[in-house]
């Protein structure tokens, strides 16, 4: 008799874990494009098409699909999500369309919260605000975004399970008053950023603390400066041509108070969606070196490979390392224990074995 041959991380394929992990972080965490990984594998005499590649990364989308599946479970079990979007071209019949990479993070360290943080990619053709509407399909508790309209119908009375409540992010409303400031010096511009800027510097006191603490610190702190701040902005833009730059910048907030006052009734709430943009970064750098997605298809695995690394970095984990060991095993592990190979449980696991062994 003899045992069973191992499973391999894709059937019949010849390529192993490492060599997997590898051109996976080479793709997704470097930025190079498989053609350019053809080129350099070649350089080593080594004959891998690019087809070849985009075969094996297709192969291990689907094998590291059930981690997936445990992200988005993990994530949408959150009660306050940070939620974003960011373009992505995608190879159309003589030109490229623009496709929408969207995430949503979970991320409960900033009130003191010991879940994972954790965050899931998806891949949509269109901006549309149906996509949202369908990612967080049975899903409710807190968004923080920007003020794109296509998540309002999550906030809508009647949804089902409930409405979702919308918290705004500061750091979008700054943004353009700070522009203002830099480029042409105007006094209000200053004056609002500095302002907006004792804000979050009463935030940064609080940081990591648990929820209760940070509501009342906000109420006695923050709650003044921000009821000052909407008064001078009010009486400023009367003051001023409603198309004048400063006063378009300060009617982002003026008109949602509800969404940008709302950290002061939850402790929960940051101030800012920063978390979100801070997962897309890989993206934006990444759309310099690659261009463009080859299909649609090439999208939805771009967000499934985005979503296991990026998660992964957020947990402290080397993305190769994790992937390497993940699809070395994988295929052996039965579903109950799927959950042992997520990064969070995967570092604590694999720190404990090491120290085994020496």
């Amino acid at each position: 008799t003899q045992p069973p041959a191992p499973f391999y991380p894709i059937s019949r394929g010849r390529a192993g874990p490492e060599l997997l992990a590898g051109i996976l972080c080479d793709k997704y965490l470097q930025h190079l494009p498989l053609n350019r990984q053809s080129d350099a594998f070649a350089r080593e005499g080594i004959d891998l098409d690019t087809s070849t590649l985009a075969d094996w990364v297709g192969a291990c989308t689907a094998t590291l699909a059930p981690l997936n599946a445990l992200i988005r479970v993990h994530v949408l079990a959150a009660g306050r999500l940070h939620a974003d979007d960011t373009t992505v071209p995608v190879l159309a019949k003589g030109r490229t369309r623009t496709g929408r990479l969207w995430n949503y993070v979970r991320d409960d360290h900033p009130f003191g919260g010991t879940a994972p943080p954790a965050v899931w990619f998806r891949y949509s053709r269109d901006r549309k605000g149906e996509h949202p509407v369908d990612h967080l399909s049975g899903w409710t508790g807190i968004v923080q975004s920007d003020a794109y309209a296509g998540y309002n119908a999550l906030t809508k009375p009647g949804r089902q399970p409930a409405p979702v409540v919308s918290a705004g992010c500061w750091a979008h409303g700054r943004r353009g008053l700070f522009k203002i400031a830099e480029k042409d010096k105007a006094p209000l511009a200053i004056e609002a950023v500095r302002r907006i800027d004792a804000i979050f510097e009463a935030e940064r006191v609080i940081n990591g603390t648990p929820d209760q603490h940070r509501l009342a610190v906000r109420q006695e702190s923050s709650a003044p400066m921000v009821e000052d701040l909407f008064m001078w902005m009010r009486d400023t833009c009367q003051r001023m041509s409603s198309k004048n730059p400063i006063a378009q910048a300060m009617s982002y907030f003026l008109r949602r108070p509800d969404m940008f006052t709302r950290f002061l009734h939850d402790g929960r709430i940051c101030l800012t969606n920063n978390a979100a943009e801070r997962a897309l970064r890989g993206i934006a750098l990444g759309r310099k070196a690659w261009l463009f997605a080859g299909s649609d298809r090439g999208g939805e695995r771009a967000a499934a490979m985005y979503s296991l690394i990026v998660t992964a970095r957020l947990n402290l984990v080397d993305p190769k390392a994790w992937l390497a060991d993940v699809l070395a095993r994988i295929n052996d592990m039965p579903n109950p224990r799927l959950h042992e190979l997520l990064p969070w449980h995967w570092k604590t696991l694999h720190h404990s074995n090491n120290t085994i062994k020496a």
